[in-house]
């Protein structure tokens, strides 16, 4: 199967009422790793790339990433989406876009609202045009060091919320109910009246930002009350690394370089197949 729409993803998950699962990756083994086990799992996935990994980390390229997601599409029957993670640069979304990206986020959510919904709507209109979905964030996911999922005052406003999806046209938009970018200091709590209301507020679908370290139970009533999109990154770049330092470990120096992919896949294909039966597909 070809790579599919990021929205085509999210209606499957919106009709069986749960969510599906995004998962940020900078290179093959990673990417590899998620399309493979959704493949196995029968499930949909979408791999993400966040911008920096590109542009600053020079972990990989923009089109040798696109180009590398849509030869593994091409190999699994299940549909598998890829998506620009958190991106402000309008320039740099096009690139996406025009690279083969299905799906790119425009997060305006550190401004004001008028000016969001000014510069996601410039986003949809392009990106709708060129054949791409678009997600925008709305209140502010902020950062689990900082405690940010316990300041209220950055959750998303249902009535506001309607009135954004609604002028700009997005194809879905992130919402802040209590999760966090990043390794969280203590156990959060997701709003779930606030979700409800959110939900009730809007037909767009809903996507939940800072997935490492929720709890499952959280979760699963999450994605029943409207998240159709979750996305993961810290748990599993953490477990990346994880998987070169226990390689190195046993090995020593009898290591083999060339045997490195296929040592840290197992590991992470399992711990994939853990995280991805909380998709009810």
């Amino acid at each position: 199967m070809a790579l599919v729409r990021v929205s085509e993803i999210l209606k499957l998950a919106d009709k069986a009422n749960t969510s599906a699962i995004g998962f940020n990756c900078n290179d093959y083994t990673m990417a590899y790793s998620v399309v493979a086990v959704a493949e196995e799992l029968n499930k949909p996935a979408i791999v993400m790339l966040y911008p920096p990994d590109d542009f600053e980390s020079n972990c990989c390229g923009l089109k040798a990433f696109s180009a590398t997601v849509h030869e593994l599409a091409e190999k699994v029957r299940v549909p598998i989406g890829l998506h620009l993670d958190h991106c402000t640069d309008f320039d740099y979304i096009l690139r996406a876009v025009q690279a083969g990206f299905t799906s790119v986020m425009f997060d305006g959510s550190m401004l004001p609202v008028e000016e969001n919904i000014k510069l996601t709507k410039r986003v949809v209109d392009a990106a709708h045009a060129l054949g791409a979905d678009v997600e925008a964030e709305l209140g502010h996911v902020g950062f689990a060091a900082n405690q940010d999922q316990d300041d209220k005052d950055m959750y998303t406003k249902p009535e506001v919320a309607a009135a954004f999806c609604e002028q700009t046209g997005v194809d879905s938009v992130a919402v802040a109910i209590g999760s966090a970018h990043g390794v969280y200091l203590t156990t959060p709590k997701l709003d779930l009246t606030r979700l409800d209301a959110i939900n009730a507020a809007t037909d767009t679908p809903l996507v939940l930002h800072g997935g490492s370290g929720i709890p499952h139970d959280q979760l699963e009533e999450a994605f029943k009350r409207g998240i159709n999109k979750f996305n993961v990154g810290t748990e599993y770049f953490r477990l990346y690394y994880d998987s070169f330092r226990e390689y190195a470990a046993e090995f020593g120096d009898k290591g083999n370089m060339q045997k490195v992919p296929a040592y840290i896949q197992e590991r992470m294909k399992a711990y994939l197949r853990n995280k991805m039966q909380l998709s009810k597909f």
